[in-house]
């Protein structure tokens, strides 16, 4: 069985994943507190096996060379995305477009949704999706900063909404107080989605 933590970190309503099956886990988008994240899988016994990004923004970032080098791990980053990230070559794995992998006990499929950046991925582990800031719980993510495409926005929102309606969603922030959602439910109730989806702009 999969159980996913949520660890509210740094002055944005950051959201670090861990992500956990035994005493094995995964992190993805590990930043600003690195101290907490190593307390929390010490006090869980739990043994790091792999460090996944969303995208290269420095609020997902942040601090996570160091998690990466104490652990001698490498991060998956989507290629396009390093510039951002500003993250040493060294300590990160790069791939391009969708992939499909195992870390340990994770089956884990990389779908490319870009539109926030040229970079941008969620992530799917079982039945859940970490969305980055591609999708938040009624709301989708900037697309007027560098690399942004809206039209390519839209083509990701429709790509997730085309998932499974039970898939849960897990978003890069807490905006509005809340970070998890369900494919089902954003097609109902967010706007962006619904958009997307007749295809408007």
């Amino acid at each position: 069985m999969i159980n996913v933590e949520v660890l509210s970190l740094g002055p944005m309503d950051n959201c670090t994943y861990l992500v956990s099956k035994g005493n094995q886990s995964l992190l993805i988008d590990p930043a600003w507190d690195m101290n907490e994240i190593e307390q929390t899988l010490t006090e869980k016994n739990l043994n790091l096996l792999g460090v996944l990004f969303t995208h290269g923004h420095f609020d997902h970032v942040k601090l996570a060379h160091t998690l990466l080098e104490k652990h001698h791990l490498k991060a998956y980053l989507e290629e396009r995305d390093v510039p951002l990230s500003d993250l040493p070559l060294n300590v990160l794995h790069t791939y391009q477009g969708d992939q499909t992998f195992n870390i340990g006990p994770f089956d884990i499929h990389i779908l490319a949704t870009p539109g926030h950046t040229a970079g941008s991925v969620c992530i799917q582990i079982g039945n859940f999706l970490f969305t980055g800031d591609t999708l938040f719980p009624g709301a989708c993510g900037r697309v007027d900063l560098p690399s942004s495409d809206p039209r390519k926005m839209l083509e990701s929102l429709k790509r997730i909404a085309s998932l499974p309606e039970e898939t849960i969603l897990y978003a890069g922030h807490s905006y509005g107080g809340r970070c998890r959602s369900s494919v089902r439910e954003e097609k109902q109730t967010n706007p962006f989605v619904r958009n997307a989806l007749r295809g408007e702009e």
